[in-house]
């Protein structure tokens, strides 16, 4: 009698730089299907808010996207894209902050552009889905190019940002040193009776050495200078906008997500912040598709200690762990710290590749090498091309039962 045909369920993240998170589930379940013909592979491409949340929101509900002409991160103006869910329930607008005005519509970041980088882009989304009828707000924070707390959102949206003189403040994170005063006589008066729901890529507070500018601000260009106006602005920022008002403060776990534009979302609009991982988990049917699932694989492009603060990976391999799902996690690169953490779940880890590269080289075959990696695990899993029961084979679980490849690319 032939063995069942096993069911694997693929919930990786975006491979940043080289793969989106759809079609990185697509090139592992080629992987899967060379090695266990007969698997019934279900695909569920995985985000945490940044990079693939909108896509991975809409597809799982059956919506659509449109597209519409707003500023990008530096100013000028660009095409961006507006989701909305699908299914029952009030009209659900989807933005994703990183497709409105992140980090990769800047170019070069420098320490110029991360003081001018704005959130402006993301607000008129807002607006546009306002007018549209929206009645419900899902945005997704992750991937951003400012430190500006969400101003330049609010501002889209009618808050004022004044100087001592009473004149408006220039855009972005490096203008809010000079904030006195905020003025929200003209906010958008619909948002008083819209939910909102905000998906934190991240657990960082707004402010102090793990805040927004220190931690985060340095990867969007800033340098020593940079990072200490911009960290000024934030303390600013929170105090003004946040005075007599009720809401998460600066240290609020995930107060700093996306520059600290969750802090702006939640204090100024009343935002409730939730962990973009769950959001998406959720919306996609994770844990129902866990439930009878024989294998997990999932994955990105780092695995480092940012990947098991409350991002997509970390959700989807202790789901696994949760249900006793045998799950192995594919990164392009992966810290030996993370691994050890995978291993006390009982995960296995893997590193892409099968020899020496350079970063361009290594990005340039992502998809290759996730089919050939995916291939590979299922083999370690089962030798004969057909998972029998669903306990990890041989006690192997952590990469150096898998992988020799060098640890070359980037999250």
């Amino acid at each position: 009698m032939p063995p069942p045909r096993p069911r694997v369920v693929i919930a990786p993240n975006a491979f940043k730089g080289s793969c989106p998170a759809s079609a990185a589930a697509r090139a592992i379940a080629s992987g899967v299907a060379d090695a266990w013909p007969r698997a019934r592979s279900v695909l569920l491409p995985m985000a945490d808010g940044g990079d693939g949340f909108l896509a991975a929101t809409v597809a799982a509900t059956g919506g659509r996207i449109s597209h519409h002409s707003v500023s990008g991160p530096l100013g000028g103006r660009h095409r961006g894209p507006l989701g909305w869910l699908g299914g029952p329930g009030p009209p659900t607008a989807v933005v994703e902050l990183a497709a409105a005005c992140g980090l990769a519509l800047v170019g070069r970041p420098t320490p110029e552009t991360s003081l001018r980088a704005s959130t402006r882009g993301a607000g008129e989304l807002v607006r546009i889905a306002l007018d549209r009828g929206a009645e419900r707000l899902m945005i997704g924070l992750g991937g951003s190019a400012s430190t500006d707390g969400g101003a330049g959102l609010l501002r889209a949206l009618g808050l004022r940002c004044l100087d001592a003189r009473g004149r408006p403040l220039g855009e972005g994170g490096g203008a809010l040193p000079r904030l006195t005063r905020i003025d929200r006589a003209e906010l958008d008066p619909r948002l008083r009776r819209l939910p909102i729901v905000v998906a934190c890529d991240v657990r960082n507070p707004l402010l102090g050495a793990r805040g927004a500018a220190f931690v985060y601000a340095p990867q969007k260009g800033a340098g020593p200078a940079a990072v200490v106006r911009l960290e000024r602005g934030l303390q600013l920022w929170a105090a003004v906008l946040g005075e007599g008002r009720a809401g998460p403060g600066p240290l609020t776990t995930g107060a700093g997500a996306a520059g600290g534009t969750a802090f702006g979302l939640a204090v100024g609009l009343g935002a409730r912040l939730e962990s973009g991982a769950e959001v998406v988990a959720a919306a996609i049917g994770l844990t129902r598709a866990l439930r009878g699932a024989d294998r997990v694989l999932t994955g990105e492009g780092r695995l480092d200690g940012q990947s098991l603060r409350g991002k997509a990976t970390q959700l989807v391999a202790e789901r696994a762990a949760e249900f006793g799902v045998p799950c192995a996690v594919l990164a392009g690169s992966l810290d030996p710290r993370a691994e050890r953490r995978l291993a006390r779940l009982g995960v296995a880890a893997l590193t892409l590749g099968d020899g020496p590269r350079d970063l361009d080289a290594a990005l340039s075959r992502t998809r290759a090498d996730l089919r050939r990696a995916a291939s590979r695990v299922c083999r370690l899993w089962d030798p004969g091309g057909d998972p029998g029961s669903a306990g990890q084979p041989t006690g192997v679980h952590h990469s150096r039962y898998f992988s020799t490849s060098p640890r070359t690319t980037s999250k």
